[in-house]
């Protein structure tokens, strides 16, 4: 194997040996404290332009398949181990994370020391690096760096929405054009009618939020980042789902303007990650950069109404500013690990929001209810008699 380098924008430079394809790739390098799911983690599109540390020290134990994929593709931009094993055991198995890395030209190194990269990501934050293996001249792999703006400011979420609608039908990605949304699947290809129907925003959604959807009685259709609320409202849904996805959501402008349309119309609505942030923008609240983020499937958050503590996944650099929430946004979640705000909710309009990923892919299962949370809004809005 050929030796691989990570080289961090103030100079730090750490050594490995290449995992994945030939080559050099930028983003901000960030690490993931989650023991399961690396392919999830690889395939999650809120990952894009991220270079992604795993603290877990094994990787790749269980090889590749394809029903774990988030997406289409990979989306992160490169992947750092401390250990790849040279063999994967698995039933599901149907090839090893090395071989796949190859394929989909994603350059990753193993071999790292994973734990000092970790430490010093969170003394001084995330930051831009560069990733490549030995046939790259390191003075290339500066110039590269040098032209990396880091992620504050980049609109990331139209670059990895869909390019056009489709209806969610179980079957990854497929477009089942304007067929009607009462013809979706359950996430598992049987067909049924669906109670409800859901037009979700795809601001990077992954699969498994489009399954648990229709799991709790919800028909599907997928709209790209940039649709207009005129078009949304054309579809006379029941609810709307804004997703998770990556970059900063402030340069979001064409979403925030359409999720303030749909507030106006009192259009049930559940945001997650991204989409929660850009509720809460829409709102007239504010965001910012996280020093280092929050990424792994095992943040405690606290539900504020309760007291009660859940294990959340999470993945986001970005978060909403509690301090400046307009009087129409209640708290409903904080994080305890560094008290930034997980959880809203509007007090007049039928619509919430939360910054994690709770349809548990990977991850726990502790705050799934809020799917159910959400179909129960839907429920009332559409009850005879309702405003």
């Amino acid at each position: 194997m050929k030796s691989a380098f990570l080289l961090l924008e103030d100079g730090t430079l750490f050594e490995g040996r290449s995992i994945g394809h030939a080559g050099c790739s930028v983003g901000e390098v960030v690490f993931n404290t989650a023991m399961t799911g690396y392919q999830e983690i690889l395939s999650d599109p809120s990952y894009a332009r991220q270079i992604v540390a795993l603290t877990c020290p094994h990787v790749g134990n269980t090889g590749v398949n394809d029903e774990d994929q988030e997406a289409d593709r990979i989306h992160a931009a490169g992947l750092i181990v401390r250990d790849l094993p040279p063999r994967a055991s698995n039933w599901r198995s149907r090839g090893e994370l090395g071989g796949e890395l190859r394929r989909r030209r994603i350059v990753a190194a193993g071999n790292v020391d994973t734990r000092r990269l970790t430490r010093h990501l969170r003394r001084f934050g995330a930051a831009n690096g560069v990733l490549f293996d030995a046939s790259v001249a390191r003075a290339e792999a500066e110039a590269a760096l040098a032209g990396f703006a880091g992620l504050q400011g980049m609109d990331l979420a139209s670059l990895v929405s869909t390019a056009r609608p489709y209806t969610w039908r179980g079957r990854p990605w497929e477009d089942a054009g304007e067929e009607d949304v009462r013809r979706a699947g359950d996430g598992r290809g049987a067909a049924h009618k669906p109670r409800y129907s859901v037009v979700a925003y795809d601001f990077g959604v992954k699969r498994n939020i489009l399954r648990t959807l229709c799991a709790e009685g919800c028909g599907v259709t997928v709209v790209p980042a940039t649709t207009p609320a005129s078009a949304v409202l054309a579809r006379r849904p029941h609810g709307v789902f804004l997703s998770n996805g990556p970059g900063d959501p402030e340069p979001c402008d064409y979403a925030i303007a359409a999720i303030r349309e749909l507030l106006d119309a009192n259009v049930p609505m559940f945001g997650i990650c991204l989409g929660h942030q850009l509720l809460a923008l829409a709102c007239g609240a504010r965001t910012g950069k996280m020093k280092f983020g929050h990424h792994g499937a095992n943040h405690p958050v606290q539900d504020v109404a309760d007291g009660r503590v859940l294990i959340t996944s999470q993945n986001h650099g970005f978060c909403v500013a509690e301090e400046s929430l307009p009087g129409c946004l209640r708290v409903t979640h904080r994080s305890l690990f560094d008290g930034t705000l997980q959880g809203i909710r509007h007090t007049e309009k039928p619509a919430f929001g939360f910054q994690g990923h709770p349809e548990a892919s990977p991850g726990p299962h502790d705050v799934s209810g809020l799917f159910a949370r959400f179909v129960a809004l839907m429920e009332r809005a559409a009850a005879p008699g309702a405003a």
